[in-house]
């Protein structure tokens, strides 16, 4: 029976009880969006930042058909990795602060951080790996089958990446159940400890690389000391000034990589859903910031990644000309 409001007035004034209408469901409130702070701001800005100059990269090599060596096949995968955690970021201050959140949003922006994170973290080590390799195989290393056995390893480290960036979206998110949240939400604190300890193993097993790079590079540095009274002394100033600037380089490579990765690791092992969350913006900005740097330390250090990107710039001063590649030039 369909009710109009001529019908209502009749009965009101006839004095009978008027006909119950059935109670509304009470509605939500609206959704207020939350205040900036600091820290989702300074996320956002280096999301955007690092998104931007890995898109960079990733587009140099990959228009590039010169630049085809494992060295840049790990350089294109680092860089996706790292642009992909920037659009994380990016979309994770989109939804808290200007969209209203839901479960699927937040599964989406951690399943994507956690994969873009591991991938860059993997990429790093494999570029530790193809340093030395460069330096311990010099005569056969960066030929085809080197080439493909690098594509098959990345191949290997994003199925791995996907798969464990896949573990919030398959059931193993704690928003059903909050006392099981990590400092990271929705993710448990038994999926972070696993997670940031097997980034503190990659740390470790990168650290371990970057060591035999510097035994390596001690030989060649004692190699070339036998040899300096057969040198000019010109060249043996050059050789002993390139070695100091490379072990420099790899010192600054060091310090950045194990500042930006070591206190989230550290904080997601010894902290809980009940920690303050400030400690977990102020532990995941290094981590992002390593993708923020991660190209001004690896990608455009490269002579022929910077070659390119001049001549696209400037295409009438630096005309194409043959270079050499050299493995250990990252």
């Amino acid at each position: 029976m369909i009710l109009n409001a001529s019908d209502l007035d009749w009965e009101e004034s006839s004095g009978s009880a008027p006909f119950l209408t059935p109670e509304q469901p009470d509605q939500p409130p609206p959704y207020e969006v939350p205040p900036l702070s600091v820290w989702g701001v300074a996320l956002c800005i280096s999301g955007t930042v690092i998104a931007a100059e890995n898109a960079i990269v990733v587009t140099t090599i990959l228009a590039t058909p010169s630049l085809r060596a494992p060295v840049f096949l790990l350089l294109a995968s680092l860089g996706l990795a790292d642009l992909l955690a920037g659009v994380a970021l990016i979309l994770h201050f989109l939804f808290q602060f200007c969209l209203q959140p839901s479960d699927w949003s937040e599964l989406l922006t951690s399943g994507l951080l956690v994969t873009s994170l591991t991938a860059s973290l993997c990429s790093l080590m494999g570029v530790a790996l193809d340093r030395y390799l460069s330096l311990s195989h010099a005569l056969t290393y960066g030929s085809g089958q080197s080439r493909r056995h690098a594509a098959i390893l990345l191949l290997i480290v994003w199925l791995v990446a996907c798969a464990i960036g896949a573990g919030p979206a398959m059931g193993w998110h704690c928003l059903g159940e909050p006392t099981s949240c990590s400092v990271a939400r929705p993710l448990t604190r038994t999926y972070l400890s696993l997670l940031c300890g097997g980034f503190l193993v990659a740390v470790m097993i990168t650290l371990q690389l970057y060591a035999g790079i510097c035994q390596v590079a001690r030989r060649h540095a004692h190699a070339i000391a036998t040899q300096r009274h057969f040198l000019p002394a010109t060249q043996s100033y050059a050789s002993k000034h390139g070695t100091s600037r490379g072990f420099s380089r790899l010192f600054l490579v060091l310090t950045v990589f194990v500042g930006c990765w070591m206190p989230f690791s550290i904080w997601g092992l010894l902290g809980d859903a009940s920690s303050p969350p400030l400690y977990t913006y102020a532990t995941l900005v290094p981590a992002a910031g390593n993708s923020l740097l991660n190209p001004l330390l690896y990608s455009l250090k490269n002579k022929d990644i910077r070659k390119v990107l001049l001549q696209a710039c400037c295409p009438h001063r630096y005309t194409q000309s043959t270079h050499i590649h050299h493995p250990v030039d990252v």
